[in-house]
């Protein structure tokens, strides 16, 4: 109950952060627990969302995969299918889904796991209301990025399509999620130079630098674009790690196909 309380007492200070909104992007979420599933209701409503619920993994699931929803808000523990599962199934169906994950069970494995299964975030309850909408704008603002023409090109036999989210590596066809590409983008227009994940977190997910946000998110993202871009992703000779900096993509050159 402390959450819940926190949440609602939260609700109350946060009009110094509400902007207007001429769109009304609808956000599903998915919560069995009634008073926090009402305020987070409540909250979005407030910042000018429109919002579906559902109470119950199945339930959620059958929501979500009906499609239009701009974000779905998603609990971890949930009564029928789990958070996970419910996570999994959406992505396979709907790659491009953007999905934040809400969970009490901070320990690290359960966090990677739903990050792994394609979540694009994760909040631990009980959690800041200002954090939680500051996250939810960062997800929104960057589901429907604009999309570069230009071909990236990488050291051996790896081309990359950002265009289509597709790409050719060592004679083998691979795909992108759209926040995987974006992660890419970003490394390649800096390519020569590392690349922190404190600046990946700002400058690809939205956050602003002054949050106490982890970083696993990127390490997880990093790990995933590895698998499908390196011969040996426990060597990485694309995707390099600088030790003490960040990232290094090792690009030969962009292209426009």
């Amino acid at each position: 109950m402390a959450a819940v309380y926190q949440l609602f007492t939260e609700l109350q200070v946060t009009r110094c952060y509400h902007a207007k909104v001429t769109a009304k992007p609808k956000i599903l979420v998915v919560e069995d627990e009634a008073p926090i599933r009402e305020g987070l209701v409540d909250l979005l409503v407030f910042h000018g969302y429109a919002v579906d619920t559902a109470i119950d993994g199945t339930s959620g699931l059958e929501a979500a995969l009906g499609g239009g929803y701009a974000l779905v808000l998603l609990d971890v523990m949930l009564p029928g299918l789990d958070g996970f599962t419910v996570c999994e199934k959406v992505r396979r169906s709907l790659p491009d889904q953007p999905l934040i994950m809400l969970t009490a069970r901070s320990q690290d494995e359960d966090v990677i796991n739903g990050l792994r299964l394609g979540a694009d975030d994760y909040i631990a309850k009980p959690f800041s209301v200002t954090q939680l909408v500051l996250r939810v704008q960062a997800v929104l603002r960057r589901s429907t990025p604009s999309v570069s023409e230009q071909v990236i090109e990488l050291v051996g036999e790896c081309r990359i399509d950002p265009l289509n989210l597709a790409g050719e590596v060592d004679g083998s066809p691979v795909t992108f999620t759209r926040r995987e590409m974006e992660v890419l983008q970003y490394l390649a227009a800096h390519a020569g130079r590392p690349v922190s994940r404190e600046e990946l977190l700002h400058r690809v997910w939205g956050y602003a630098r002054d949050l106490q946000i982890e970083t696993r998110t990127v390490d997880i993202h990093v790990a995933k674009i590895r698998r499908k871009i390196e011969s040996d992703p426990s060597a990485p000779q694309r995707l390099v790690t600088i030790r003490g900096a960040g990232y290094r993509l090792e690009a030969m050159s962009a292209t426009t196909p």
